[in-house]
């Protein structure tokens, strides 16, 4: 897997053992043009565009509601590289291990993740992106609101250990769609869940197992990832603000 491919050029601020590694990448695949729509600039747009939109809420929005930070940037990263370090744990194959982000904002944690399971294994990690829009309970009361997004599978799913990788997990019902969606790939041999944020609020019988923290919540907040920068797509934080979500 071309690392620069995920994360372009890596101008945003990692750990130096993360740098080292990026750098290795991008060294040994000179020659290798940047793959544009996974550049980390789109990546992390589409990621706070498309959560905002899912809540229908607009960062003008967020400018008039009190909101407060639950997760800062360096919380986030810990959290990333614990889980890591928990899926390679329990996966000891890694060869097996394929990463499925769920957009908007699990697709960026995918990626990442991925660097550093790589780097703790040494071993090149899978990364796919599945919408699970069609195969929501609520996509005809959605509309024509509902927005398609794209999924990418680089290959099937048969006998891989697959972790589905969501920012912010509430009601468990966008789970449940993304197992749904993801058995038109194939029998994987297990299917595990990461959550950077479970806020609770379960209505299905979902649970993590792998999560970055415990948040809890009131039902009409809106949970989100944000950049810290708004001229900059990393570092990463979590907010909350008042307004029902429907997630």
């Amino acid at each position: 897997m071309c690392l620069t491919r995920c994360f372009g050029r890596a101008t945003f601020p990692l750990d130096q053992n993360l740098l080292a590694l990026l750098s290795t990448s991008s060294e040994a695949s000179k020659g290798d043009p940047v793959n544009e729509k996974n550049s980390p600039k789109r990546l992390f747009k589409l990621s706070n565009a498309g959560l905002g939109a899912a809540n229908n809420t607009s960062i003008e929005d967020e400018t008039a509601l009190e909101t407060r930070v639950i997760l800062d940037f360096q919380g986030v990263e810990n959290a990333l590289t614990r889980i890591a370090h928990e899926i390679v744990e329990r996966n000891q194959d890694s060869e097996t291990i394929y990463l499925v982000g769920v957009p908007n904002g699990g697709v960026p944690l995918a990626r990442y993740l991925s660097v550093l399971i790589e780097k703790i294994s040494g071993r090149p990690i899978l990364v796919g992106i599945l919408d699970t829009t069609l195969y929501r309970d609520d996509v005809s009361d959605r509309g024509s609101r509902a927005t398609l997004r794209p999924t990418e599978m680089p290959s099937a799913v048969d006998e891989r250990n697959v972790i589905l990788i969501d920012d912010v997990v509430s009601t468990g019902r966008t789970v449940r769609a993304a197992m749904d969606a993801l058995m038109d790939f194939g029998r994987p041999r297990s299917v595990q869940l990461a959550g950077l944020i479970d806020r609770g609020h379960r209505e299905l019988p979902i649970k993590i197992d792998f999560v970055g923290k415990n948040i809890p919540t009131e039902r009409h907040e809106i949970v989100k990832l944000r950049s810290v920068d708004p001229s900059e797509e990393w570092p990463l934080e979590a907010i909350v603000f008042g307004r029902e979500s429907a997630r």
